[in-house]
Order: structure tokens, then sequence, then C-alpha cells
């Protein structure tokens, strides 16, 4: 299984990350499967405008490529890219961006969403939203956390 892993303050292209899947699995796979996720302006009733990411280099690799090999055991995935921004993002920036290539659609969707739940609750980042004149550090919402667990039940029936 191919493994990217990138966090980088910059934005991405979807696009060139398409192209350069198709050159690298030429014709191996059945099905791809991707989110972007985007920074919200608003948080509840109040806009917001920012979102600042600190990660540990090093550790939020690791962390994030323990999600993605768990998910290629699941799912015996051929490519996966996973890109996060950190740093300063202004509403309706790219924040992150998941690719999974695997011979079956299914696959590809159950992997892809399987990789966007645990970043959610296990990857080593830290946010910080800037909402008018406050700022709060972010956590995993009561919502992620169930959908962790749902994928964990599965694995335990």
């Amino acid at each position: 299984m191919n493994v990217e892993i990138r966090i980088q303050p910059d934005d991405f292209s979807i696009a060139a990350e398409w192209d350069a899947l198709r050159s690298r699995t030429a014709g191996d796979i059945g099905a791809v499967a991707s989110f972007v996720g985007l920074v919200r302006d608003r948080h509840q009733d109040s806009p917001v405008t920012g979102l600042y990411l600190e990660h540990y280099p090093g550790m939020t690799e690791d962390s994030i490529r323990a999600i993605v090999n768990d998910a290629g055991n699941r799912w015996g995935l051929e490519d996966v890219v996973v890109l996060h921004r950190v740093g300063q993002l202004d509403p309706r920036e790219q924040i992150v961006f998941v690719q999974v290539a695997a011979g079956h659609r299914a696959a590809a969707f159950a992997a892809c969403e399987f990789i966007m739940d645990y970043l959610k609750t296990d990857a080593v980042l830290w946010k910080r939203e800037s909402t008018g004149g406050a700022e709060r550090w972010l956590e995993a919402s009561g919502d992620d956390r169930k959908r962790v667990d749902q994928w964990r039940a599965k694995e335990s029936d």
C-alpha cells in the first residue's frame, strides 16, 4: 500500500492529487473515494474569523499513519493520501484532504469515512478557533466520538 501523509501550512490542489494518484496506480484500482474538509465560517450563532492548527512534528504523522494502517488492513487499500494543513487558516479554506484507492467502491468509501472519523478523534492536532474577539480550543465532539465508537463496535463483532 502506498501511503502519503503530509502536514503542511500551504493549500493543496485536488486536481494535482488526483493526477498523481492516477500516475501511481496505473489502472490497478477499481475505486477512489476522497474527502475535502473546509474551515467553517460559523460556530453555532457566532461568525468564525479564523482557525489556528498546531501539531507536533513526527508525532502527528505517526498518529495518522496508525489510522491509515488500520484502514489498510481492514479494507486492503492500494493507495492512501492524507494532507492536513496547519497554521492560521481563514473561513472557507481547505483544511484536510483524504484520498483512498481500493479494488472496489465499498472498501474505498468505508476506508475514507473511517480515516476521517479517526482523524477527528485520534490525530495529534490542536485547533484554536477565533470567533469575533474570543478564542477557544476545539475538541472532538460527542458525535465524532460516537462515530469512532461505532467503528470499534464493528471491529469487535
